[in-house]
């Protein structure tokens, strides 16, 4: 990959659109993504290299599986959709707009890579980006291990300015593509929450908490409550210097050696007394 630090950027409808996809191919398509120049036009033709060794390093993967990991990632995303609602501001009658996220794969065995290129229909949410749309650093969801975490994580970058977040329940489960499993929130918690909260406090650059709220008797939202974490910087080795002292305490030690080397000498003995041993002398008046 040429970008050393990569940036995901992705229109505010893609954060908040319906699909569902697994771990690594959620994995594969923001490394994709990450590569897009979002402020230029992307073609359909643009293609996007993954290697084993760099899917390895961005998200803590073995690289002797990396390789396979993505073969088998690839061949089931070819046929993953996403689902946005109302994606045109232009023309209001359009109110679902279904589409693949990849149109064409290619495979390099012998160098261990793949290629990507993404589908027409999903071009003008990941490029030329103005106004309404998420960037995050790739970085901060790379060691994620929940396909839940990665997508809240999503959910509430968007809103980071902020620094909390709505959600109704009920909207979340479709997005997610879960609305037939946890009808509970027990095991809405437990399945889906829960582990998604923990992944990002782990793992990315925020730090999460949440509530629920009822309307009546049933909880209907979920209220997250969330800043970006705090680097704590090594302190500074502060440099020490050895404190000069008073003249009280110089050599006490050696007082009485001095004091009884001016009684027995007299005058003689000023060359070899220091200045600061006289002046102490002189003031206990043994000088």
């Amino acid at each position: 990959m040429a970008k050393k630090k990569l940036t995901v950027y992705k229109a505010n409808q893609v954060v908040e659109a319906g699909y569902r996809l697994t771990l690594n191919e959620q994995r594969v398509v923001l490394a994709c993504i990450a590569q897009v120049d979002s402020k230029k036009e992307l073609l359909t033709t643009d293609k996007f290299e993954l290697s084993a060794k760099d899917f390895s390093k961005l998200f803590s993967v073995s690289e002797d599986r990396a390789y396979h990991a993505l073969v088998e990632v690839t061949d089931s995303l070819f046929n993953r959709y996403i689902v946005i609602d109302n994606p045109f501001e232009h023309d209001p009658t359009v109110t679902r707009l279904k589409t693949r996220w990849i149109s064409t794969i290619y495979y390099k065995a012998d160098s261990g890579k793949i290629v990507l290129c993404f589908a027409h229909e999903l071009l003008p949410y990941l490029s030329e980006l103005k106004g309404k749309f998420t960037r995050y650093e790739l970085e901060h969801i790379g060691k994620m291990t929940s396909i839940y975490g990665i997508r809240l994580y999503e959910l509430l970058a968007q809103w980071q300015s902020v620094g909390k977040r709505d959600v109704e329940i009920a909207w979340l489960k479709k997005q997610f593509e879960i609305e037939e499993l946890y009808p509970d929130m027990h095991n809405l918690k437990k399945r889906v929450i829960d582990p998604a909260v923990t992944d990002i406090n782990t793992h990315s650059n925020f730090q999460v908490s949440w509530t629920q709220r009822k309307t009546g008797r049933r909880v209907t939202h979920l209220m997250f409550e969330f800043s970006e974490k705090q680097l704590i910087k090594p302190e500074k080795t502060k440099r020490t210097t050895k404190a000069k002292a008073e003249p009280d305490e110089v050599k006490i030690d050696n007082l009485e050696h001095f004091a009884k080397l001016r009684k027995d000498l007299g005058d003689a003995a000023n060359d070899g007394i220091p200045e600061e041993i006289k002046e102490i002398l002189k003031s206990q008046e043994r000088w």
